[in-house]
């Protein structure tokens, strides 16, 4: 199995990564684009995830300010867990080539944005549009889960029920994640 070619064909088809941020104790969900640049020394394609953060983008605390990252991705067909990987962390500056090259796929991929066009100079002002490289280094493929596994579990949220479940006919009662 060749793995780069896995954690790039994962990722590219997965709508959402899981990234494991330092000082957090659960990985965050962030939405992403795959961006394909020629710029390899042996004239290769290289590949890279593409996340915004920052203002009213989604947050993802102590992303820009990391140097690596390992990021999970799930199964677009069962969601199940796939490959994790470990990326390189480096933020694109505005008004850079790379910018101008991943900018407009970004902006199209983000969806119910409140400004519209007007979004890529929101970027440029108060966001970071932050690259995820992969360095080839993979700690979970299929086959080979880490003894100390344990499922990505959601984040806290006081969004919970407080009062009686409602009733339901021919529900189950199922005890709650603690």
């Amino acid at each position: 199995m060749d793995i780069a070619a896995l954690v790039t064909e994962a990722t590219k088809k997965s709508g959402l990564i899981w990234l494991s941020l330092p000082g957090l104790p659960y990985p965050r969900a962030a939405w992403h684009i795959w961006h394909v640049t020629e710029g390899g020394e042996d004239g290769t394609a290289r590949g890279a995830a593409y996340v915004v953060t920052g203002g009213i983008e989604q947050p993802l605390p102590g992303l820009p300010e990391a140097e690596r990252i390992t990021v999970t991705v799930r199964s677009k067909d069962k969601g199940a867990r796939l490959v994790s990987w470990i990326a390189a962390v480096a933020q694109v500056e505005p008004g850079s080539d790379e910018w101008e090259a991943v900018v407009p796929p970004l902006a199209k991929s983000r969806l119910n944005a409140p400004d519209g066009e007007h979004q890529t100079e929101r970027w440029a002002e108060e966001a970071y549009i932050i690259r995820l490289t992969p360095t080839g280094e993979v700690p979970e493929a299929p086959g080979s889960l880490p003894e100390d596994y344990t499922g990505v579990r959601p984040v806290p949220s006081p969004a919970t029920t407080t009062g009686r479940a409602p009733f339901m006919i021919g529900g189950r009662r199922r005890r709650p994640d603690r």
